[in-house]
């Protein structure tokens, strides 16, 4: 392997939206966004029904957004939130994207469930939490970051012992760190900037129903350097860690 002897995971847990798929699924975008060469990565598709591999073979584990609800309790992605519990309690290198970030949760005893603030999508603000400052993946950073979106469920109440790293306007619990080494983000940090105006387009209708303006938010895209920072620091982390 490069780098290192152990492969990151790619847990994946739904593919993009069908107009974007011509760039790839989630497991390349990630791939790409943080930094990892192709014999880097293994990939295991769970939302079809594939088997997550023993713990500890991996340096990192990651875990993509989804079209599915957490709070559907789909047997598969049960069957991966068991996983994940047993992962994150045996200190394993955790990342959760969107659903993975959602899924987390759930695992560790919190709880997820449609926004009550709706449809979140775009380039949004994040406030960076005091607590934000100390940890690993988000020293550093300015109090205010962009980051790309889109998610109708949220995590309502994180697991016990969480520590909430940053929130939006219509999110208060955008990113948090559980232990020394998971972390869940509702953020999307594999997300380019044509990748989210893709997003916007293909959910346009949606947005316009919630009263929102689609063509505003499409406008108002712009790349987030700053949240791809904190998937790279994740697969830097794992590495020395590994």
């Amino acid at each position: 392997m490069i780098r290192n002897s152990r492969p990151f995971l790619v847990v994946e847990t739904g593919q993009p939206v069908p107009s974007m798929r011509r760039h790839g699924g989630f497991a390349h975008w990630i791939r790409t966004a943080a930094g990892l060469a192709r014999g880097e990565v293994e990939v295991v598709n769970v939302q079809a029904g594939d088997a997550p591999p023993a713990h500890g073979e991996h340096a990192g584990v990651i875990v993509s957004g989804s079209g599915a609800m957490v709070s559907d309790r789909e047997a598969w992605s049960e069957r991966t939130a068991d996983w994940l519990r047993d992962a994150a309690h045996g200190g394993a290198p955790l990342f959760g994207i969107c659903y993975g970030h959602q899924l987390l949760a759930h695992a560790l005893g919190g709880e997820v469930a449609d926004n009550p603030r709706g449809l979140e999508m775009g380039t949004v603000d994040l406030e960076l939490h005091p607590a934000a400052g100390e940890d690993p993946l988000f020293t550093g950073l300015p109090a205010r970051i962009q980051a790309q979106a889109t998610h109708l469920q949220s995590v309502i109440r994180p697991p016990e012992g969480a520590i909430v790293l940053a929130s939006s306007t219509l999110d208060d619990r955008h990113a948090f760190r559980w232990g020394e080494s998971a972390w869940g983000v509702q953020f999307h940090p594999e997300f380019s900037a044509d990748h989210m105006r893709g997003y916007v387009r293909a959910r346009a209708a949606n947005l316009e129903r919630g009263g929102q303006d689609a063509a505003a938010i499409h406008a108002a895209v712009r790349a987030a350097p700053d949240a791809r920072r904190v998937l790279r620091r994740f697969v830097r982390r794992a590495r020395r860690h590994a």
